[in-house]
């Protein structure tokens, strides 16, 4: 292997690592052989030598050629790379999957088999691509998710080890001291001091980094207006949320931070926890780059002062495809109180009943099985017009059948031929799920009642084929170009247009 590794540009990358510029953080990592250890491009350490330097695309190549991760800048806790956001080849998807938790429950066969590929060829793409194979990527993220419930939580090591889906105390302990060069204990300790100066945590009280500048106002506000009863609540500082996750139901509360969002997830099973925090990080676009983004669509005359007004902003993703494609089917031609109002009853006739002891949040979105019994025995419980209930209890159906997938390893090409199979779903609602559930950051939706209005007020024609002309000059950014003209005030009910 060279002495970049998997990173082509040696040059460019030991520039960004003299500079110490953050936003390289998550885009690959610095190993420097004289002390073994493997760095965000940002550390503060004094700058090794050219000839001491390897750069590696994510964490688990570095891990798997024998380098510990650093204990000062963290690199396993840096936001993703944004690379795997614009992508849907084999390699990202199968990335998305593996944060996704999709190893640990399943593993590599299983993740083989949700692609469609062997193991051998999918270990080959992956090394490729990657640096490393599949098992190496997950064991990386098992390490990092033991060293948050080491440092965050009373959890003995056992309970870690099986938390963070480790098959054995043995293996977690091996894993812990390779990655991290400390034992289990040590690495507790540290936490603890590190909490303390910190001024304590809730047990499950965890950051999740994201890449500056992010319009937390913005992203929270879109959520919270959208908020569905029983499932959703924003005060208008912090959003909290249900999750129906794998193992178990759970709850999220998210608030937003300096550099970082505070996230507090109460599980009803700890194997969860890889999940539901990549799920997190998929609803607030947290791997995103906002300065590639803002550098192109600032330099547009219609949408820079836009972009100036609010640098940073996302598009939301989800925690739940399935939930997601429902939510937009419900939002065809309503407006969002409508839809959060139909929602809601949904969520009260099939969502699942949550523990009590969480507040206004009372369930979990239904089930694919829930919602497609709901259809056929109790379809007045749908409080909608027959056509769109008809498309949800055939969209449920389909989902629970797995002729329609929507999750972090699904095409986009191939979920969209799916979505118009569904019988009373049309282009606008499967390109809607391929920007939101899947992240497309190129998505249009050029005959978007809200992009329409939109464009009007800002003197600009508002016909579906003069906006697609003009948004060739957005790309590959055109669903971020289409977050900042939601925002444009205009006249009229607000329906439809991205009610979901």
């Amino acid at each position: 292997m060279s002495r970049c590794a998997a990173v082509e540009d040696f040059d460019r990358c030991y520039r960004a690592v003299r500079s110490r510029d953050p936003r390289f953080d998550g885009w690959f990592f610095m190993a420097v052989t004289s002390t073994g250890i493997y760095c965000r491009p940002s550390c503060p350490a004094t700058t090794p030598q050219e000839r001491n330097v390897r750069f590696f695309p994510t964490p688990a190549a570095a891990q798997q050629a024998g380098f510990r991760a650093c204990l000062r800048c963290r690199p396993d806790a840096t936001p993703g790379s944004p690379e795997w956001l614009g992508r849907a080849d084999v390699a990202a998807r199968a990335v998305k999957l593996i944060f996704d938790g999709e190893v640990d429950r399943q593993g590599v066969s299983g993740l083989a088999r949700r692609l469609g590929y062997s193991e051998r060829q999918l270990h080959r793409t992956l090394v490729a691509e990657v640096g490393t194979g599949a098992l190496a990527l997950a064991r990386a993220q098992r390490a990092q998710t033991a060293r948050l419930l080491l440092e965050t939580t009373d959890l003995a090591a056992a309970g870690v080890a099986f938390a963070a889906g480790f098959s054995s105390v043995r293996q977690f302990n091996e894993s812990v001291r390779q990655v991290f060069a400390r034992t289990p204990t040590e690495l507790r300790l540290a936490g603890r001091r590190q909490h303390r100066r910190q001024g304590g945590a809730s047990a499950l009280s965890l950051r999740l980094a994201y890449r500056r500048p992010l319009a937390g106002d913005a992203l929270f506000g879109f959520l919270g207006a959208r908020a569905v009863p029983g499932i959703e609540v924003y005060d208008g500082l912090t959003y909290r949320r249900s999750l129906r996750l794998p193992h178990g139901d759970g709850t999220v509360e998210i608030t937003p931070a300096d550099g970082y969002l505070r996230a507090v997830f109460a599980l009803a099973d700890l194997r969860d926890l890889t999940t539901a925090v990549a799920r997190c990080r998929h609803l607030g676009n947290l791997d995103a780059d906002p300065v590639a983004v803002d550098e192109v669509l600032g330099a547009d005359a219609l949408l820079g002062p836009l972009v100036k007004a609010v640098p940073g902003r996302r598009v939301a993703g989800c925690v739940d495809g399935f939930e997601l494609a429902v939510r937009a089917v419900i939002g065809q031609q309503v407006s969002v109180a409508g839809a959060r109002t139909v929602a809601s009853t949904l969520v009260a006739a099939a969502g699942r009943p949550l523990a009590d002891g969480h507040g206004q949040l009372t369930h979990t979105f239904p089930s694919p099985e829930a919602l497609a019994e709901l259809a056929a025995t109790r379809p007045g419980a749908f409080a909608m017009p027959a056509a769109r209930r008809r498309a949800i209890g055939a969209l449920a159906e389909a989902t629970a059948a797995g002729r329609v997938v929507i999750d972090a390893g699904a095409s986009p090409d191939e979920l969209r031929r799916s979505l118009l199979e569904v019988a009373g779903i049309g282009p606008w609602t499967a390109s809607y799920v391929a920007m939101r559930a899947l992240a497309d950051p190129d998505v249009l939706l050029a005959g978007d009642l809200g992009l329409r209005r939109a464009m009007a007020t800002l003197g600009q024609p508002d016909d579906p084929l003069a906006i697609t002309a003009l948004s060739e000059r957005w790309r590959p950014w055109r669903a971020y170009a289409q977050a900042h003209l939601w925002s444009v005030p205009v006249s009229g009910p607000n329906k439809g247009a991205h009610a979901a």
